[in-house]
């Protein structure tokens, strides 16, 4: 997983994107303004929402995200020359140019870095793209960890596939999205993030083993089970999530070496109780015992909800929801009050389940509910923010949508 993007969302993020011709037309009238020429093409590249899986995508483990509505549009057209101009509707910034012959990684180029990076990632891969001129809207939530950055940098890297005709897969650009974002802008996430975007499939959850990034779409139609799943943005974000994630990350990493695995992929869930054993006799701290914990549990936690789903049992989901929650507030401890009050709220409102989703400290969390009962939730979530004197949440259905393609 990714810490929350840190991209160009914003505006219009209630709900779905506006129909795709008049996004096309939007975003090619501001390119044509900004560059005075029509762009060879639009692009989209949706957020994502982790059913399951949580911190184990770095640890070579199992994850279901599925594709949001909400998405980042590119109006792109190649360039002569070295130079890179990016823009983005949503960020009170205007063109920003830069020299793609002198991008230096950990630069800082602000919202810029994820499009910059791309460039950078495709050169250092040998591949022969020169400058492009790129305007970037989104309609992906920021802060809210639904991976607004990675939907900036699959929409860059398709558009940049197909205009200098590399003939990148979706999974080599997705790998080459997450080099951008873990070398060139410095956020040490793992795989999932962006081959949620540039993967998934429309009424389908990406079951990803990301360690050989093997894939299954899973039917995730819950419309035709009279179930709903909503997604629950706290608006919030606290500072402590950014160098958090980088200690559990190293955690996790420190209990593979100890137990002698390449990852804690390796630690089957029978063997749990035993290899947290070893890792006390081995004088690992018990940080490092409960990261272990939550990652090989949530594994174990991936597998049981891909079979309640072929099964059909789609409303026993909800358990594993809840359980997953617990070992991410008391193991993993990367929740907070907020994200705590949504799970307490929405299963004593009669959900069937709900956990945070993302890097945690803030942004969202996802609540299964049967259809029915979805209002009533979402007026129980709100009501309790109101009365803990939090801003209230911005609450919207994860729709299972189409990853990342080519408009026009």
């Amino acid at each position: 997983m990714s810490q929350s993007g840190t991209g160009a969302g914003g505006a219009g993020a209630d709900g779905a994107d506006a129909g795709a011709e008049g996004v096309v037309e939007s975003v090619t009238q501001e390119f044509r303004r900004l560059y005075g020429a029509e762009p060879e093409g639009v692009w989209a590249a949706p957020g994502r929402v982790n059913l399951i899986g949580e911190y184990t995508d770095f640890n070579d483990g199992f994850v279901m995200p599925l594709a949001l509505p909400h998405r980042a549009v590119a109006a792109v057209s190649r360039r002569p020359d070295p130079v890179l101009r990016v823009h983005s509707a949503d960020v009170s910034q205007g063109v920003v140019r830069l020299d793609a012959d002198a991008l230096v990684p950990l630069s800082s180029a602000g919202w810029a870095a994820y499009p910059a990076g791309v460039v950078w990632a495709l050169r250092q891969a040998g591949h022969p793209v020169a400058g492009a001129d790129i305007h970037l809207a989104s309609t992906v939530p920021t802060g809210a960890g639904l991976s607004s950055s990675a939907a900036l940098e699959v929409v860059t890297a398709l558009a940049l596939n197909d205009l200098y005709e590399l003939g990148l897969s979706a999974p080599e650009l997705a790998v080459l999205a997450q080099r951008a974002e873990n070398d060139f802008v410095g956020v040490p996430c793992g795989i999932m993030d962006q081959m949620a975007s540039a993967c998934c499939a429309e009424g389908h959850a990406l079951h990803l083993d990301t360690r050989d990034l093997s894939q299954r779409q899973v039917p995730f139609d819950l419309a035709a089970q009279g179930l709903r799943l909503l997604v629950v943005d706290t608006r919030v974000k606290h500072a402590l999530g950014d160098g958090a994630y980088a200690e559990r990350r190293a955690g996790c990493e420190a209990g593979a070496r100890a137990l002698g695995v390449r990852a804690l992929r390796d630690v089957a869930y029978e063997d749990l109780p035993g290899a947290l054993d070893r890792l006390a006799a081995a004088g690992e701290s018990e940080n490092v015992r409960r990261y272990v914990r939550h990652v090989v549990s949530d594994d174990h936690r991936v597998e049981q909800v891909i079979a309640l789903l072929d099964a059909g049992d789609v409303r026993a989901v909800g358990e594993i929801l809840v359980e997953g929650h617990a070992s991410l507030r008391d193991d993993l401890r990367v929740s907070c009050a907020e994200l705590d009050l949504v799970v307490e709220t929405a299963t004593a409102a009669g959900a069937l389940g709900a956990r945070m989703t993302g890097g945690g400290f803030g942004g969202s969390a996802v609540v299964l509910v049967e259809e029915p009962d979805a209002e009533a939730v979402t007026k129980a979530v709100t009501e309790a923010f109101t009365s803990a004197g939090h801003t209230a949440p911005r609450v919207f259905p994860a729709i299972p949508s189409r990853g990342a393609h080519r408009l026009v």
